[in-house]
Parts: structure tokens; sequence; C-alpha cells
């Protein structure tokens, strides 16, 4: 069962979402039997993007500027048919038109590598969305010890 409205419109995908998209879209056709280990996939993805040049993370920022324009121009094309006039469009273009392309992937690697640094300075559990399973267990320990000792009061003041 989907979750919330099937047609309501995706909000726009990064260049990193494209090449997933991409990586996923060609796992598929080499192994179309194989089920995807999606923590395993996603690492490895993870892995290769950031070992990218800046050059080649530039067709993906090329790709999240004009897919919507080719979608829109041509409602119904397949998402190959997509890839393929993108890439002919990237083709065609020369290094000077690449390069605000380059320039902003460099710029989103730059920052990555900042953001990655500043977290991994913070420690391991700052910023976290929850808390730490042994913070957690923490909490329940002492919430069980104060119930336990409840109970103990309870059975001396009966007795």
């Amino acid at each position: 069962m989907a979750k919330g409205d099937p047609n309501k419109p995706k909000g726009k995908m990064s260049a990193y979402a494209f090449f997933v998209q991409t990586c996923r879209e060609a796992h598929k056709k080499k192994n179309p039997e194989v089920s995807v280990n999606f923590a395993e996939f996603s690492k490895k993805c993870s892995e290769r993007w950031t070992t990218m040049p800046g050059k080649e993370k530039s067709k993906f920022l090329f790709c999240s500027e004009f897919r919507p324009k080719i979608k829109s121009t041509n409602p119904g094309i397949s998402i190959g048919d997509v890839a393929k006039k993108l890439g002919e469009m990237w083709n065609n273009l020369n290094d000077s038109e690449k390069q605000p392309y380059i320039t902003k992937a460099a710029k989103l690697k730059e920052k990555y590598e900042k953001d990655v640094a500043d977290y991994k300075s913070k420690g391991k559990f700052d910023g976290a969305k929850g808390p730490a399973k042994v913070a957690r267990k923490k909490v329940l320990d002492e919430s069980y010890k104060e119930s336990e000792s409840s109970a103990k009061k309870k059975r001396v003041t009966k007795e």
C-alpha cells in the first residue's frame, strides 16, 4: 500500500538522486531477477559518487536541470529515451557551456566534504534524530528501578 497521494508531484531531484537512479536502472538491466539490498546498494553508490571526479558529476547536474524540460515537451517519453536525449545534449555542448555545471559540481563536492568533516568533529551521537540505544536503555532501567522500589514500598506498608 502506497503512502500519500500517488498523483502528488515529486520535489526537485538532486544530481546525486539522478546518479543513484541511473545506477539502479543499470543494475536492473544487468540483473533483472536479482533483488537489491537497499543498504548495500546505497553504500556502493555513495562510494562511487564520492570518488567520482567533478567533471563526471557535472553531467548529473546538467540532467537535473534539463530532465523536467524534456519531459514537459515530450509527455509520455520513456526514461531511457529521456536519458538518450540528455546524453546527446550533453555531448553537443562545448567546454565553455559545460563549465557552469563543472563549477557547480566542484562546489557541491567541497560542501559535502565540509559537512562530513563537521559531522565527524561533533562526535558519534551529536545531531542524531533520536536518543542512542544506550541512553534509551538507561532511561528504561531507571524507570524499572523506580517502579520496583515503589512496589517494595507498597509491600512494606501493607505488612
